[in-house]
């Protein structure tokens, strides 16, 4: 590879987007030996516009269109994004070049005297944008009340500490990658609260026929890490949803094994679906195929009936916090 090949990474200007780009660009240059790599910040429209509720269907690339228009229009060579944030399907040209190694995927619990959920009175407010947090926390927890709160990262840290509501739930990765763990009351167990797909994982995007670039991204590429969110993603699209269908899933590789298990929840009733399934490490689109099916099976075709029947009229706008916390 010739390391004095100049490269330009796309990416949206949050401090957490800055910082998963600035990592991408640490690893080129220590693995590939790059020097010339410059950062160039993408404001999307998910920057720009907010909708106050989610839609559950929604699968439009509101946090990645214009990095991905700038990827095709070769304005930028790779595109860093957080994996939630990627459309289960890709625009015509391009793909995933590398996956990093998965940071912690489970979501945490911030309050501003260090609360446990288990601690909180009957009415006690928790912002969250996700539906899939919104739903698993009335699962277990129905007396709470939840509320949409948005914003990056640090935005949405201080309305907790300013005691806007009565405590927040993030993903873990992003409170990590930032080093604001001392603000975490509690990490949630996956086996209750399924983490999002793709959840702490970053990916690097580039054009599918940019062979230099691909096999420069070789180097950093993770490669359990891309099997897992291979299988993730796979699950989602046979789910037909976006990064707001209240859905979970946790995987891991146990040898030649990949164990996964999954959840969908209606955001409208206590109504969820549970299952899993174990498979081969190296047929990661099985696992995800065979999961998405069986909780269809099992009850899942009917909370997508009444979600789909729901949200059909908010299809159309933007949503969404964009960030992988």
């Amino acid at each position: 590879m010739n390391n004095g090949m100049k490269i330009r990474i796309g990416t949206r200007g949050s401090k957490l987007a800055l910082y998963q780009a600035e990592l991408v660009q640490a690893y080129l240059r220590n693995s590939a030996g790059l020097a010339d790599i410059e950062i160039v910040v993408i404001k999307t429209s998910g920057d720009m516009i907010r909708q106050k509720n989610p839609v559950p269907m929604e699968t439009k690339r509101i946090f990645t269109k214009e990095i991905e228009e700038a990827l095709l229009a070769d304005q930028v060579d790779i595109a860093v994004h957080s994996a939630k944030d990627l459309a289960a399907k890709m625009p015509e040209g391009l793909m995933i070049g590398a996956v990093l190694e998965r940071e912690d995927p489970r979501d945490c619990f911030i309050h501003p005297d260090g609360k446990k959920l288990g601690d909180l009175k009957e009415g006690a407010v928790i912002g969250t944008s996700a539906l899939r947090r919104q739903t698993q926390l009335l699962r277990f927890y129905p007396y709470l009340k939840v509320e949409n709160i948005r914003g990056n990262v640090d935005t949405r840290l201080k309305k907790a500490m300013n005691r806007e509501c009565d405590g927040i739930l993030l993903a873990y990765a992003g409170i990590k990658r930032l080093g604001l763990q001392e603000s975490v009351s509690e990490i949630l167990d996956e086996k209750m609260f399924y983490p999002a797909p793709g959840q702490g994982v970053i990916v690097v995007q580039c054009r599918s026929k940019d062979q230099a670039v691909l096999d420069l991204l070789r180097s950093i590429h993770h490669d359990d890490s891309g099997k897992l969110l291979q299988a993730e993603r796979v699950f989602l699209t046979e789910l037909e949803g976006g990064c707001q269908l209240p859905c979970g899933i946790r995987t891991r590789i146990n040898g030649p094994r990949m164990e996964a298990s999954g959840v969908l929840l209606s955001p409208y009733q206590p109504q969820w679906v549970e299952a899993d399934f174990v498979g081969q490490s190296d047929n990661p689109d099985e696992v995800g195929l065979q999961l998405a099916r069986r909780i269809l099976e099992t009850g899942g075709k009917i909370i997508l009936e009444e979600i789909r029947g729901k949200a059909g009229q908010k299809m159309n706008k933007a949503y969404g916090d964009g960030e992988n916390a």
